[in-house]
């Protein structure tokens, strides 16, 4: 079978290689699946560069999600084969891949392939994420680069609940498309004081939480717009730079920094929490009250031009590979 593979921690594109590998075999408590689609995701990506939380065993598969069909099953499973899941691994960018029988979640069929496959990171974050802000309805929550595919669904989520958003941009292209999905205020940080605009749009009060991904100057500015007692999230380091907390900020107005890994909060709450999770993302995502969209979707053997592709500026959908 062909899966992506890599033997050493790199840029994607240099060290990324299709390759004809042995099929696998499900151990106790394990399946094979038949990979249908799987997401180019940015800790995909951290994963290939070795800066990610989880360490690459070499040689190493790729892609942490993805929807595929049930296809053996290892010693201990009682399921049928032939069943659609959504799941989640280590090599999911492949023909086949072995998932263990708690990753999966049988998928309805109202639901598209292209979502499937995404079903797992990102609208999990995102409801895990305004779920632990502790934003109340009428509250005001600041997200950094809000193009992002989190970024829009943390917007959608948000416009439901009632919670007032503001989003942070480099380029002004996707402004109309934010505000279409419910983004109350866009902040363009190349043309625009952050904290300044921030005091006027919240008449002084800051924001009750902000959630970060891309540390450096971006995080610096945005601890910033904190409200007395509030709080900053931080899931991601896209420009790979550490930001700069005030500590004086930090003492007077009593603010929290806390950083958010979704593999640590699925482990930390109870079982009841995190099938409370997935039912509510399954429900919006199947009826189509938020939404994921897909750019283009692409094979094995053009990996490169994929990883190219979802490293794009103004991207507007999910890069998927589909084997």
């Amino acid at each position: 079978m062909k899966s992506i593979i890599f033997t050493q921690a790199g840029k994607p594109v240099d060290v990324l290689k299709p390759t004809d590998i042995a099929l696998p075999e499900p151990g106790p408590k394990e399946v094979r699946i038949k990979v249908i689609a799987a997401p180019i995701n940015p800790s995909d990506i951290m994963f290939v560069q070795n800066m990610y939380g989880i360490r690459p065993q070499f040689p190493s598969g790729v892609g942490f999600e993805g929807v595929g069909i049930v296809d053996a099953l290892g010693e201990g499973v009682e399921m049928q084969t032939g069943i659609r899941v959504s799941f989640t691994s280590v090599g999911t960018w492949s023909e086949y891949a072995i998932a263990h029988q708690r990753s999966l979640i049988p998928v309805p069929e109202a639901m598209p392939d292209e979502v499937a496959a995404q079903l797992f990171v990102n609208p999990f974050t995102a409801y895990a994420m305004v779920q632990d802000s502790g934003v109340p309805e009428g509250g005001w929550l600041m997200l950094t680069a809000v193009g992002s595919a989190f970024g829009k669904l943390v917007i959608q989520l948000c416009a439901m609940r009632g919670i007032k958003t503001i989003g942070t941009v480099r380029r002004d292209d996707m402004n109309d498309e934010l505000t279409a999905l419910g983004l109350t205020e866009v902040i363009n940080t190349e043309t625009e004081n952050l904290a300044a605009r921030v005091k006027q749009i919240t008449d002084g009060v800051g924001v009750a939480c902000v959630l970060d991904a891309v540390g450096g100057h971006t995080a610096t500015e945005a601890f910033k717009c904190l409200a007395k007692g509030g709080t900053m999230l931080i899931y991601g380091l896209m420009s790979l730079q550490d930001p700069i907390l005030n500590a004086g900020l930090m003492i007077f107005r009593e603010l929290t920094v806390k950083g958010f890994w979704l593999t640590d909060w699925m482990r930390r709450v109870d079982s009841h929490t995190r099938q409370d999770v997935a039912q509510n993302v399954i429900e919006l995502l199947t009826s189509g009250k938020i939404q994921l969209p897909v750019e283009a979707s692409y094979p094995l053997d053009q990996i490169a031009e994929a990883i190219d592709h979802a490293d794009r500026p103004g991207r507007r959908g999910k890069i998927l590979l589909k084997p």
